[in-house]
């Protein structure tokens, strides 16, 4: 019998406001970032980012385009040293601001609007800092990455499709 892959399908949004301004949420372990997290059972891609947009900065926002899908191809172990993690399929979403007051959660400590042009002096993490990159510049074209995060990022393959 053949043995299905198992592939975590995430997504996440980038929320502007209308103003220049892009959302920050800042998380335990990657720092600053912006909004999202798994699709759960049952759930399309679009109501999963923005469930995890409402869920995670208190704002409600409807999604623009897609501008980019990433293949994390590593396996590691998570933060409690002992659960396998498999590898991720990730789709990012430009998102459109519609409501909300900026409400932290259980995922995240701060929740803030950052000017686009400042958004990197906040973004620390390599993978991170490529991901918003892309959002920053872009142009109607979708980029395809892949790459491994641990035991540090590498970037395998990139590209424009």
């Amino acid at each position: 019998m053949m043995a299905f892959p198992t592939h975590i399908v995430a997504a996440a949004g980038y929320v502007f406001d209308g103003n220049g301004n892009i959302l920050l949420v800042k998380t335990k372990h990657r720092g600053w970032d912006c909004t999202g997290g798994q699709i759960e059972v049952g759930e399309s891609i679009e109501d999963g980012v923005l469930r995890e947009v409402l869920e995670e900065s208190g704002v409600k926002a409807s999604v623009r385009c897609l501008v980019g899908v990433y293949s994390n191809i590593g396996a590691y172990t998570w933060h409690d040293g002992k659960t396998p993690v498999p590898t991720k399929v990730m789709f990012d979403f430009i998102c459109d601001y519609i409501e909300g007051e900026l409400t932290p959660s259980d995922e995240t400590s701060e929740v803030i609007w950052i000017p686009k042009e400042n958004v990197m002096d906040y973004v620390a993490l390599p993978v991170l800092r490529l991901r918003f990159a892309n959002i920053l510049r872009f142009d109607g074209r979708i980029h395809y990455c892949s790459y491994v995060t641990r035991p540090e990022f590498k970037l395998l393959s990139e590209r424009i499709i």
